[in-house]
């Protein structure tokens, strides 16, 4: 591996023994690969986390859901940084400790969109930004789709989560079937547009995430203790508090419903909210919507 000039950038060649293992596997790989940060590990476990950018509230929760989840099992999470289902991927796999690596479609130096500037310098010190284009190539139209077969050659399983009927994702999932890889989609409501490209996916023969435990046994990890048979956890919170955290759970609420759910004034919810998620317990993914946090 070499480094360019002052800029930390660091890039590797095919022919090195440090390029990663999996795109070995697989043609029309790049020659050379730039990246910050760190490569993922040959030898741990991946899953790419792909989806829509204007998803909804709910796939939002559940990507980092998700990639909290797997990466609480140690599984590398791969995405693109995009805004939507990649950056909640990459917030989730952060959250739980075990390094995530973002491939983009610009050059590793340029942050693409600009609104994920702080999840950009998150990435470089907790996994790595990889890119095949050279530093300072712009993010262009035609370089995401290219981008998209490193993503699913870097993953050992790919699960979409939110895709159009017609989507940038289900580029990726043509590459991963093509390298041989495991395709999974995370069901959705059948009235949202949202849910059709995952719908399609399944009717196609797609492996149906509907829980993070099915796809552990692709790494042949187990789960002694599956999310359907998990007890509530006695989480020693006080009564408000514990009243305000057992009406939460995976599926986004706002601030309105909590109120009339727990018939605390909006000051006093909040006030709850924000002790709640300081611990570590639920979430705000947008303006005032609030999820728990899977354990």
């Amino acid at each position: 591996m070499k480094e360019t000039k002052n800029t930390g950038i660091q890039y590797i060649t095919s022919d090195s023994p440090d390029y990663p293992r999996r795109l070995r596997h697989h043609g029309a790989m790049p020659r050379e690969l730039y990246y910050l940060g760190s490569l993922p590990k040959d030898e741990q476990p991946t899953i790419g986390i792909v989806g829509a950018r204007m998803c909804s509230p709910y796939g939002r929760a559940q990507a980092y859901s998700y990639a909290r989840f797997y990466s609480s099992f140690g599984i590398q999470v791969i995405s693109g940084m995009a805004i939507g289902i990649d950056q909640e991927a990459h917030r989730g796999a952060m959250d739980a400790g075990t390094p995530t690596f973002a491939v983009l479609g610009s050059g590793v130096d340029v942050c693409y969109p600009r609104t994920n500037a702080v999840l950009y310098e998150r990435l470089q010190k907790r996994g790595g930004i990889l890119s095949e284009f050279p530093p300072g190539s712009p993010a262009s139209a035609w370089h995401f789709p290219v981008r998209n077969r490193i993503i699913s050659a870097l993953s050992d399983v790919l699960l979409v989560v939110e895709a159009r009927e017609r989507s940038g994702s289900l580029i990726t999932v043509d590459h991963a079937l093509e390298q041989g890889k495991s395709v999974y989609a995370l069901p959705g409501m059948v009235s949202e547009e949202l849910s059709r490209g995952c719908h399609k996916l399944i009717e196609q023969g797609a492996g149906i995430a509907y829980s993070p435990e099915i796809l552990l046994k692709e790494w042949g990890i187990s789960c002694e203790n599956p999310a359907q048979n998990r007890k509530k956890m006695n989480l020693g919170l006080a009564r408000e508090l514990d009243l305000v955290y057992s009406c939460l759970d995976l599926r986004p609420k706002n601030l309105e419903i909590l109120i009339k759910e727990t018939g605390f004034p909006a000051e006093k919810l909040m006030n709850f909210l924000i002790e709640l998620e300081l611990s570590g317990l639920i979430r705000e993914i947008g303006k005032n919507f609030y999820v728990r946090i899977q354990k």
